[in-house]
């Protein structure tokens, strides 16, 4: 990497071990700017957005879920070795249960194995409204268990959120989710990581935030 890469690269680290993340950020990003092949910065500027979306600085900074896969996902390619960092690096905590991360470890949505397995490992989330985010989402838990919680606010401006529980079985792409008092649903997970079910929506790995 050119010097002034890396010396970007080395501030940013001493900014980022200071506590001080926003300032960090701007210099891995200004890192992987000035040297587009070098991992490093990218994979640093991805830690650092986790760390400011664990502290819910999400809109402020655009910690956005999909957006630290794509940091990660660009340093992996560049360095394979960051994986295997990635893997004990607990900054990344909140980004296990997307797509874009079961991607890196070889499991994928094109592959119509892989379906049960990332239904389990993903957190789905419905469309957004507003400043409230996403007001649903899917769970799918282990021993055929599903769980749809919706998130609603009340008269009184309270944001309520209320869960109903089920079961689910996979064939090939379709899922059949049983809700409770409520008539079988088929859905589908796309090739794309979209899972689309009648009524209910498209769900995600992507929550609505910050959309005002």
């Amino acid at each position: 990497a050119p010097p002034s890469a890396k010396g970007l690269n080395t501030e940013g680290f001493r900014l980022y071990r200071a506590g001080r993340y926003p300032e960090a950020l701007e210099k891995f990003q200004a890192a992987a700017k000035e040297d587009p092949a070098y991992a490093l910065p990218r994979y640093n500027a991805a830690a650092t957005l986790g760390v400011l979306r664990k502290q819910g600085r999400v809109c402020e900074y655009g910690a956005h879920r999909d957006v630290i896969v794509e940091h990660l996902s660009q340093a992996v390619r560049l360095d394979a070795r960051r994986l295997a960092r990635a893997r004990q690096d607990a900054d990344l905590d909140g980004i296990r249960d997307t797509l874009g991360w079961q991607r890196l470890l070889g499991r994928i949505p094109e592959r119509e194995a892989d379906v049960p397995f990332l239904l389990r490992t993903v957190a789905w989330y419905g469309p957004g409204v507003g400043v409230q985010g996403s007001t649903r989402g899917l769970r799918f838990l282990t021993r055929g268990r599903a769980l749809l919680w919706t998130r609603s606010v009340d008269a009184d401006g309270q944001l309520q959120r209320s869960e109903v529980s089920g079961t689910y079985s996979v064939t090939g792409r379709q899922v059949e989710l049983r809700l409770k008092g409520q008539a079988p649903r088929t859905g589908t997970l796309t090739e794309a990581g979209a899972l689309t079910f009648p009524e209910l929506g498209t769900f995600t790995d992507a929550p609505s935030e910050c959309d005002a």
